[in-house]
């Protein structure tokens, strides 16, 4: 959640033009835009922090089971969330920094984003929860790319320094090897929790459960 709050606050409490005087290229590369188009990176930028702050505690069992109506409606509001910063987010794909290995790379983030988040209400709304939730971990593998993407920054800006290359240079160097990397490892890693999870609770032959399994301690014997 802290990361959430430091990812937009720059961005609230300064201008992109005062950013961009501070060495901040990302702001520099919206600060001449037209307004259209910054207005769509500080949606992108408010919707993606919010639905930073919020996904985690949809996956608060505790207070899901709870305070079900609380769920539902921070879950609406993450949806919405998504599907605005991603739509935000695919129209700014072409402007990035890394050229067009950033179009692709943060263009299909931006569609995938979206796409999961959707599935993830629709399946809710039919009642297959089961579903649900494996679309609400793809859609938040999907929202921590934002996270991963700077820690992958910190990273790989230092490895790409050197002799006489400027952090400018050394950043933009970085930034080129991150549209794909900062999504697809979250990715990968959500299937494979998937996986582990759907095989530990699949019914076993003959129609138990791997927990229905084991014998209960209160059995007598």
């Amino acid at each position: 959640m802290a990361i959430a709050v430091l990812a937009v606050l720059p961005y609230l409490t300064d201008s992109l033009a005062g950013l961009s005087r501070n060495d901040g290229q990302l702001a520099a590369n919206y600060a001449n835009r037209p307004a259209w188009a910054q207005g769509f990176f500080y949606l992108h930028v408010v919707c993606g922090g919010l639905a930073l702050l919020l996904s985690p505690v949809q996956f608060a069992t505790r207070l899901r089971r709870r305070a079900p109506r609380l769920h539902r409606l921070t879950g609406r509001i993450v949806i919405a969330a998504i599907v605005l910063g991603g739509t935000a987010g695919a129209v700014l794909a072409p402007m990035s920094l890394a050229g067009p290995i950033g179009t692709a790379g943060f263009g299909a983030l931006a569609v995938l984003w979206v796409l999961f988040a959707i599935a993830a209400i629709r399946t809710a709304r039919a009642g297959d929860l089961t579903a649900h939730r494996r679309w609400a971990v793809r859609a938040f593998a999907m929202t921590y790319a934002a996270v991963t993407l700077r820690l992958w920054l910190v990273a790989l800006v230092p490895l790409m320094s050197g002799d006489g290359i400027t952090h400018p240079e050394a950043f933009l160097r970085a930034y080129v090897i991150v549209p794909f990397l900062c999504w697809v490892p979250n990715l990968l890693v959500a299937e494979i929790l998937l996986r582990q999870t759907g095989r530990a609770t699949r019914p076993r032959p003959g129609g138990t459960s791997p927990r229905s399994s084991r014998p209960s301690r209160f059995v007598s014997r």
